[in-house]
């Protein structure tokens, strides 16, 4: 945790150090009040001094005034920075999860992502808050407790030879026990968020098939796992704090009983014995509070642990040292080639691509077409480096991926991916992630090629129809053809469609197709698709099988020479309608 507190923090050094002297300004008062109170009973009270009374008295208030003031200053200052830290904090979390891999992503899992840049997150940075208004105080209070107290009675103060270390171990006792415990909540938080977020994203599922009893239980197993840690945490906190406040009151009858037998002898006077009371309380509330600190790092340290994890990995793909821009004047725009491409996904036992060697050229329509596990959408994701080929290369406009920056990489691609999905927004939004320098004309022309200038046009408000997170509110066909759009709009030399035709019906898939031939014919157009009658027309069809390439092909050639291509096809299809 330190060095998280180090690195961002870094920036309020200026702040830190205004509230450090605030602090200290406090603990010099506090520490100062209980002489000044122990003077007006000896100078004041005992002597029947009333103007000593008043003037020590007067500035006493003047005293407690300037540290009402710091006070305020330093919580505000502190809070700013507690929330300044949590705030660049997430940022570089969030700019670090960015740079993930999907490799990384799984490893960690999107449930666990989510609640250490909020959850984890939040307890460090409550530790920080604390810190500038407790920890840091806390300290100079003891010491400086303890010195005041030394110098008011030297026998008497023999008794926090006692208190101190007896309380430093019940603090030890609960720190080893509450860091395993802490650790465990946290990971019980990330079970919570895993299936809440499965729940909402399967909710069509788990009402189709009446599974509604048995997620409410699989959460309340979830739930209650999280409510039985915590439950122990908490009562071991229960303990702590009245034992604390026991030794607290005990030390103050001690105090009492020793102190009035000196006051009693004539070797302390009624007003040092007030001030080392004084003194005592403030040592011991110094420690107790302290506690309070206690009971949030043990939490902080593991949260500060995982969001380490998450700043330390190193992502799997990464840009290279000096990367390769393809020539514009090589004669190659648009130009995608594998290489004896084989991948395996990591910590798998077989690879699911093997020796995949084709050529996708501008103008060409290549199609790739397989049963279900036959390794089509990994081949699509290789391309633009969701994942890295395990062996072999992957080439764009003659330059291997991997010696390519990503963002140039990407500039070159419009994807279309198997999950439409539209963020929220409105429909111009979502467009212009393809160009956010489209014009309406561009918009309107992107969705009159992907078929949906017509039920764009009938929503209300246009393009500045509303879109819900992952565009709930509109049909799956709809979906498809705003991200189709969305593609359109970037203006690529590749489009690559994941199996982007599945919700379309025939009537709309043809047309299509047809606007896709006419606009994009310069650019090279890849389509993994289901539906055999979305490829029929393709320049060049890849039959894959078991990660493998099987057939090469126009359709024609493969339905005489094929088996595993007649197969898909007249699967789907009549021998009449596969040859016409």
């Amino acid at each position: 945790m330190a060095s998280l507190l180090g690195t961002y923090l870094r920036p309020y050094r200026a702040q830190i150090a205004v509230v450090l002297v605030l602090l200290l300004v406090q603990a010099m008062g506090n520490l100062y009040l209980p002489d000044l109170n122990g003077d007006i009973i000896n100078n004041g009270v005992v002597k029947g001094d009333n103007d000593y009374i008043i003037r020590t008295g007067g500035l006493m208030l003047a005293v407690t005034a300037v540290l009402g003031l710091a006070a305020i200053v330093s919580v505000y200052l502190s809070a700013r920075i507690a929330m300044g830290f949590g705030r660049d904090l997430r940022s570089a979390i969030f700019g670090k999860v960015e740079t993930f891999s999907q490799v990384e992503v799984n490893h960690f899992g999107p449930a666990s992502l989510i609640t250490r840049n909020t959850n984890d997150v939040q307890q460090v940075q409550t530790v920080v808050l604390m810190a500038l208004t407790i920890m840091i105080s806390a300290p100079i209070l003891i010491i400086g407790g303890i010195i005041m107290a030394l110098r008011t009675d030297v026998p008497l103060s023999g008794l926090l030879l006692i208190v101190i270390p007896l309380m430093a171990l019940v603090i030890a006792l609960v720190m080893s026990r509450a860091i395993p415990l802490f650790r465990a909540v946290q990971v019980k938080i990330d079970r919570i968020n895993q299936v809440m977020r499965e729940t909402l994203s399967g909710i069509r599922v788990i009402r189709a098939f009446v599974r509604t009893d048995l997620e409410e239980r699989r959460f309340d197993v979830a739930s209650r796992d999280l409510f039985d840690t915590q439950l122990r945490v908490t009562r071991l906190f229960a303990i702590t704090i009245p034992t604390m406040t026991l030794i607290l009151s005990l030390s103050t009858v001690a105090v009492m009983w020793f102190g009035a037998a000196r006051v009693d002898s004539g070797d302390l006077s009624i007003g040092n014995l007030t001030a080392f009371l004084q003194y005592l309380m403030q040592i011991l509330f110094a420690v107790l509070t302290a506690v309070f600190m206690f009971i949030l790092i043990p939490r902080a340290v593991v949260s500060s642990g995982r969001i380490r994890e998450v700043l330390d990995a190193a992502p799997t793909i990464h840009d290279p040292a000096v990367a390769v821009v393809p020539d514009p004047a090589g004669g190659e725009r648009g130009v995608v080639e594998f290489r004896n491409v084989s991948f395996g996904y990591p910590g798998a036992q077989e690879p699911v691509l093997h020796d995949v060697t084709f050529r996708a050229e501008p103008g060409r329509t290549t199609a790739i077409v397989g049963s279900t596990g036959s390794g089509k959408t990994t081949l699509i994701n290789l391309i633009p480096r969701l994942y890295d080929a395990t062996s072999g290369s992957i080439l764009v406009d003659g330059v291997d991926v991997r010696e390519m920056d990503r963002e140039e990489l990407w500039r070159r691609i419009g994807l279309i991916p198997q999950r439409a999905f539209l963020f929220s927004g409105t429909i111009a939004t979502n467009l212009r992630f393809g160009d956010a320098a489209a014009t309406d004309e561009e918009l309107w022309h992107a969705l009159e090629i992907a078929q949906g200038r017509d039920f764009v046009g009938e929503m209300e408000g246009g393009l500045e129809a509303p879109i819900t997170q992952g565009g709930s509110n509109i049909s799956g066909g709809q979906r498809q053809r705003l991200s189709i759009a969305r593609a359109i709009v970037r203006k690529a030399p590749i489009y690559v469609f994941d199996d982007s035709f599945s919700a379309l019906d025939f009537t709309t898939d043809a047309r299509l197709r047809e606007a896709l031939g006419r606009e994009l014919g310069g650019s090279t157009v890849i389509i993994v698709a289901q539906r055999v009658g979305t490829i029929l027309h393709a320049d060049q069809i890849i039959v894959m099988d078991a990660g493998r390439i099987v057939g090469r092909g126009t359709h024609r050639e493969l339905l005489e020479a094929n088996e595993t291509y007649r197969e898909i096809v007249f699967s789907q299809l009549s021998e009449a309608e596969a040859r016409a």
